[in-house]
């Protein structure tokens, strides 16, 4: 083996790996994101959860991603560490599928149909088809079927280079006494775990093994430990994305390490055992590509079904070994909001649902608080007022921590449905904090009136809860439209808005004409304009949220263009302002 040859084996595992990135990204693409939201409701189920790991894995078509996704979930406070074990099963299981695609690399027959399955022979049609979706087709979701197809044709590519270039190690006497070592079951398996960590992905190991299993010297008693190390060193991926993590998120990866560590004692010492007593056949038998994916297959069925129904047995040891000393520390007021796990970038889809799921808890959050400081107008209280400013500094903590994660995750490759979404909430978290400040300015107004026992005029007071009837719906509509994305509550916003507008003005004119009666004081009435104006933007803040709303789905920003094509050139408009401006009538 010379260096060409060397040279042919590296390239040969770049094609091998980059085909396996593009088809697992595009997989996931494909996807949406889907496979994993309903993960997080169906973790009850231990079958469900097993079918649902190994379906997520082939997507991703690694385990170790799926361990990794698992470790972010956890870690967000979305799933509890217990939940994932069937799905780690199930992931152990999925990953198995690129070893059976690798051993059709192995047919060799004169008949055409079954010449057809091998790689070598329809991957060329595939690249070709590939392509001409990736050029021609302008969905993305066909777009995403191209690469995947493409991407296919390169792993099979990669793995022809790797079978082509160890072929003349099966000449080589050093090759074949530095097999001999490999009888050894202990060295195997830490020779599979080692080399796995140092690529970090188990679907090339195998694969690499499956090239080697092309030059006969391996057995099946020599390649069955080193596939149970492959299998623990998988594990690394998730250990090392675990640092830094909370405890629940490292006993995920820790749990992950365990299942395929004692998968391996007890296996291991079994089929040893009986060889020892019944000298199996197979025991120095040649295994080839297809042997592997099989011994593969069979070594994380068996563990799962010996270790599934321990599962809690597992949780129970996962637990004492990573128990926590002292005291946990209590959580505070904004601990629910440090969720946006970093980890879960690996899969865009992932991360922009959850980005969704919190930015809706932000906007709940700015209604709830708005809802409080009004209601200090009708009756003060210091522990409500304290409560509407802590609320407000957690606003303040979302938008920070959405805004830095949003804009890291429209650095990614997103789908066009998922970059509307981040440009919404990119466009909506500063509105909805906003909200929250605004919050705190009422609080403020209402504080004052409380310290200096100052109330409203009968009249001014029946205005003022109109007005703040109409504020309520709007954040209703605001947030409902927002949630469900609801273009048909998104469109009631603005006439609602413009309503408020000539409400407040006609609120305003009122006082004007109360103060020249003498029913009213200068000192109120600069009181009443910080309440009015306040009011007022919190309407205008609704209203870009939910133009923004409709601007992502028509893909444009031009928000003076689309009011004044609402305004002037929609019956619906003047439909439902005519229905607000009677229902809100002073």
């Amino acid at each position: 083996m010379d260096f060409y040859n060397v040279l042919n084996l590296l390239c040969g595992l770049a094609f091998f790996l980059f085909g396996m990135q593009v088809m697992s990204h595009n997989l996931e693409r494909l996807s949406g994101g889907r496979l994993e939201g309903t993960l997080k409701k169906m973790t009850a189920n231990p079958l469900i959860s097993l079918g649902l790991g190994a379906v997520i894995t082939i997507a991703m078509q690694s385990s170790s991603a799926s361990t990794v996704m698992l470790v972010g979930l956890v870690n967000s406070g979305i799933m509890h560490f217990s939940q994932t074990l069937n799905v780690i099963f199930g992931a152990n299981i999925g990953t198995t599928l690129t070893a059976w695609l690798l051993s059709l690399t192995g047919i060799e027959s004169d008949n055409i149909f079954l010449a057809m399955l091998k790689p070598a022979n329809f991957s060329p049609l595939l690249a070709l088809v590939g392509v001409f979706m990736i050029m021609l087709c302008k969905r993305e979701r066909n777009k995403s079927i191209g690469n995947i197809l493409v991407g296919f044709a390169v792993l099979m590519i990669g793995m022809n280079f790797m079978s082509d270039a160890v072929a003349p190690l099966a000449d080589m006497p050093e090759f074949a006494a530095l097999m001999v070592k490999f009888r050894n079951p202990a060295l195997g398996v830490i020779v599979g775990a080692l080399f796995t960590a140092l690529i970090q992905s188990s679907a090339a190991s195998v694969g690499i093994l499956q090239a080697l299993a092309g030059t006969g010297s391996i057995t099946y008693g020599m390649a069955i430990p080193i596939i149970m190390g492959q299998n623990i060193g998988t594990c690394i991926t998730a250990v090392l994305s675990c640092i830094g993590a909370n405890t629940g998120a490292k006993r995920v990866a820790i749990m992950h390490t365990l299942i395929n560590l004692l998968g391996t004692v007890i296996i291991l010492p079994v089929y040893l055992i009986l060889n020892a007593i019944f000298h199996l056949p197979i025991h120095n038998m040649p295994i080839d590509a297809f042997g592997i994916a099989l011994c593969h297959t069979m070594f994380n069925v068996i563990a799962t079904a010996i270790l599934m129904p321990n599962g809690k047995l597992i949780i129970k040891l996962t637990e004492w070994l990573t128990r926590e000393k002292g005291a946990a520390a209590p959580a505070d007021a904004t601990s629910g909001i440090g969720a946006l796990d970093e980890r879960l970038l690996r899969s865009p889809s992932v991360a922009v649902r959850e980005s969704f799921n919190y930015t809706t808890q932000m906007c709940a959050t700015a209604h709830a608080t708005l809802q409080k400081a009004f209601g200090l107008l009708e009756k003060y209280s210091e522990d409500a007022a304290k409560d509407v400013a802590e609320q407000e500094d957690i606003i303040d903590l979302y938008e920070d921590r959405l805004g830095t994660f949003l804009v890291r995750l429209s650095s990614r490759e997103l789908s066009s449905t998922d970059s509307h979404s981040v440009s919404l909430m990119l466009h909506s978290i500063g509105d909805f904090e906003r909200l929250g400040d605004h919050a705190v300015n009422i609080q403020k107004v209402a504080e004052e009136m409380w310290e200096k026992k100052l109330t409203f005029s009968d009249e001014a007071h029946t205005e003022i809860r109109v007005l703040l009837s109409a504020i309520e719906e709007i954040l209703q509509l605001t947030e409902t439209a927002f949630t469900k994305n609801d273009l048909a509550v998104a469109s009631r916003v603005e006439p609602l808005e413009q309503v408020v507008d000539k409400l407040i003005a006609k609120i305003k004119d009122h006082h004007i004409e109360r103060l020249q009666r003498g029913e009213c004081t200068i000192e109120m009435g600069f009181i009443l304009s910080d309440l009015l104006n306040n009011c007022e933007r919190v309407s205008d803040h609704c209203s870009n949220i939910a133009v923004a709303l409709i601007e992502v789905d028509h893909n444009s920003f031009d928000t003076h263009k689309y009011l004044n094509d609402v305004k002037y050139g929609s019956a619906d408009f003047a439909d439902a302002y005519s229905s607000f401006a009677e229902k809100y009538a002073l």
